[in-house]
């Protein structure tokens, strides 16, 4: 079961008088990258909080947020005046004000804005008793957001098995299109010769050593038995239950090889034809691949 890298997820849980909620965004990225956001008080989980992520997601680009929300009037802050900043910037004031004659007046809403001079505490908490709660939230998330990538991963598996089969016809037509290919080359070498040399004898030695050397030199067995089997080895990744993204793309660029020497060893209208739908299909399951874990 392949699962997507684009999906959204959300958690919550209630502890006493304390929401606490989780939203996870993931997509699509060669490695895995976590970004997790929280209040800084709670930093200290963080680690534990990435754990469970890395967890859950192999592959993506993951952004989760997680957020504290009490129902109860006090502020989770306490305000507190840095008083010897405050008592150094009033000294200064001062001084200009003799210095240079300026009016010793100060307005309050001027040690307001002043960096520092009100230093934020957040409120102390007990993260023992708090961790469970955001572990619960964040988990529900996950699992939230597994549920949308299954259901993507889902939607992609069809339109992978849809272009695979495609493939296999294409390749069967091809396989059918061989034998005659040789065929014709025979008929038109002969051709050529006897307009060529009318009143001589052909040898027909000759000609079957021609016609044996085209054979050998356009022989596209090899690449067909190689196609086939990568198509095999994708449906087979397909059913894993393991992040097989970039296995799948490693697979498409052999396809891709193979069926670029099949084009040039095969030089006919209609296996041309045949290659050129092939990479357009091979195209499509390529920008699909980017999409899976």
């Amino acid at each position: 079961m392949i699962r997507s890298m684009t999906a959204y997820g959300s958690g919550e849980y209630r502890q006493e008088d304390t929401l606490l909620t989780a939203e996870t965004r993931s997509y699509n990225n060669r490695y895995r990258d976590i970004i997790l956001r929280i209040p800084k008080n709670f930093q200290s989980l963080e680690r534990d909080l990435k754990s469970i992520i890395s967890s859950k997601i192999r592959r993506g680009h993951v952004e989760a947020s997680v957020q504290i929300d009490k129902n109860v009037e006090k502020s989770p802050y306490t305000l507190k005046l840095n008083m010897p900043l405050v008592k150094s910037y009033f000294h200064i004031f001062k001084q200009l004000a003799r210095e240079f004659g300026l009016d010793q007046k100060i307005r309050l809403e001027s040690f307001c804005q002043m960096k520092d001079v009100i230093l934020v505490k957040p409120e102390e908490v007990d993260l023992d008793e708090i961790r469970p709660g955001l572990q619960e939230a964040l988990i529900q998330s996950l699992d939230s957001l597994d549920e949308m990538r299954t259901r993507e991963g889902q939607a992609i598996e069809a339109d992978f098995l849809k272009r695979l089969n495609l493939l296999e016809q294409y390749v069967i037509q091809i396989k059918k299109r061989y034998p005659d290919l040789v065929e014709e080359y025979s008929k038109r070498l002969k051709d050529k010769i006897n307009h060529l040399m009318r009143d001589i004898d052909i040898d027909e030695d000759r000609l079957a050593q021609e016609v044996a050397f085209l054979a050998e030199k356009s022989d596209i067995t090899e690449e067909i038995v190689r196609i086939k089997s990568h198509l095999n080895q994708f449906r087979e990744y397909l059913s894993t239950d393991d992040a097989v993204g970039r296995r799948l793309d490693f697979l498409i660029q052999e396809i891709n090889r193979e069926v670029n020497t099949l084009g040039t060893k095969a030089s006919d209208s209609l296996i041309s034809r045949v290659v050129v739908e092939m990479k357009s299909e091979l195209e499509k399951l390529r920008e699909q691949v980017q999409n899976v874990e």
